[in-house]
């Protein structure tokens, strides 16, 4: 079977407003959600991610207002992550307009809660999002973090994932904190150890800077390429990006 990829824009949100950092920290601002999502679609993306990255920080829930809007204006599925807690938290996610939902803490801290939400809403509408770090003392290399990459668990990320997936979820989305918002390119080994261990699709995520980057994440396994900071400040275009992987035989949607 050929290689496909699916282009997913990534609105990070911090304060009502679209923001990058690198390696989850040095936030700048990267204009309204709503206008960015709204550009996105026309510009052919094939989904949309929003993350709320201070909500499980700050304790609170993600901004339902803000999904209202953004999901006012989408033409594609668009998946919301950031202080979904359980089942009820997703609940009124989707019921805000998102059609997925992406978990990290909470999944982490509290498992069951990942059944319980592929239980309720189906395989498909649920994303477990991973962010990792390289420790050579664990037997992937990787450790699991949470609280928006500011806590180590000491968990080895791909057992996580290989744990995650026995759960029946439909994607699993790690961001390695080395190469996040660094623009060096995807961290590749952490996505081909994750892939070999779950059917489920796996999200390539966090290092983007050139159209070779998300070749390489493809063959790698990656099915879904989330990028931010060279979408919000026009590094490389959506569609000049498809006709990349489509010139080199990636099927593009």
């Amino acid at each position: 079977m050929g290689l496909s990829a699916k282009i997913m824009p990534c609105l990070d949100m911090q304060n009502g407003r679209v923001v990058k950092g690198v390696q989850f920290v040095d936030i700048r601002d990267a204009g309204d959600p709503v206008e960015c999502a709204k550009a996105y679609c026309q510009a052919g993306a094939d989904e949309l991610a929003m993350l709320d990255i201070t909500a499980t920080v700050e304790n609170r829930p993600t901004m339902l207002e803000i999904v209202r809007k953004v999901a006012k204006v989408k033409t594609v599925p668009f998946t919301v992550g950031g202080g979904i807690a359980d089942v009820a938290s997703a609940a009124a996610v989707l019921k805000a307009g998102a059609d997925k939902i992406s978990t990290s803490s909470a999944a982490f801290r509290k498992p069951e809660v990942i059944k319980e939400m592929v239980r309720e809403f189906g395989s498909g509408c649920i994303t477990v999002a991973i962010d990792a770090a390289q420790n050579g003392s664990l037997p992937s290399g990787y450790e699991v973090y949470i609280d928006g990459g500011r806590t180590a668990t000491g968990t080895d990320a791909v057992e996580w994932a290989k744990r995650i997936d026995g759960f029946g979820v439909g994607t699993i989305l790690p961001t390695s904190k080395s190469t996040d918002g660094v623009k060096t390119g995807y961290d590749l080994p952490l996505i081909r150890s994750i892939k070999k261990v779950t059917s489920a699709d796996v999200v390539a995520s966090g290092g983007a800077g050139k159209l070779e980057h998300f070749y390489e994440a493809v063959q790698a396994g990656a099915v879904i390429l989330l990028a931010a900071s060279v979408f919000h400040f026009n590094i490389i275009g959506i569609g000049q990006l498809k006709k990349y992987l489509q010139d080199r035989g990636v099927q593009t949607f």
